[in-house]
């Protein structure tokens, strides 16, 4: 999972966000950021306190509670930055090999971009469905909490 999410965070900024000028300047870059931003804040914070022994609940209820708006917040603006790029990718070919060619390869970037997109439709309840079942294990159990 660890994996998947940089892999996801690394095609985004780079293979979205940097190579297609057009959405650099979106609102919906500040989306994802800024949920992402807030999100790291408190996950290496609650780290952290982890490796210290204590993690206070306030920082425990944080981790578990700002996922219900951040993640759609997030998700909505890496949806919406991959598909206003969607145009640029297809008319400039980018990052895009057709047949013929010396490897016998083909590998369109715009269908690519369209898998990606539709990937989120299964992918993103299930993993929003995860979030809340940890949620109601670490904060509706308050001696489960103290031991986590």
């Amino acid at each position: 999972l660890t994996a998947l999410q940089v892999y996801s965070r690394v095609f985004l900024i780079w293979g979205v966000v940097w190579s297609v000028p057009e959405v650099q300047t979106g609102n919906y870059i500040v989306y994802f950021l800024m949920a992402w931003w807030i999100t790291e804040i408190i996950r290496y914070s609650f780290y952290f306190f982890s490796l210290l022994g204590a993690v206070p609940y306030f920082l425990k209820w944080c981790r578990y509670t700002f996922f219900i708006i951040l993640y759609p917040i997030g998700v909505m603006g890496e949806v919406m930055t991959i598909y206003l790029s969607l145009e640029h990718v297809k008319k400039t070919r980018m990052y895009s090999l057709f047949l013929p060619n010396k490897f016998n390869f083909a590998f369109d970037y715009h269908i690519y971009l369209w898998v990606v997109l539709f990937s989120y439709l299964p992918v993103f309840p299930q993993l929003y469905g995860h979030m809340l079942k940890q949620r109601s294990k670490i904060i509706s159990n308050p001696i489960r909490a103290k031991k986590d």
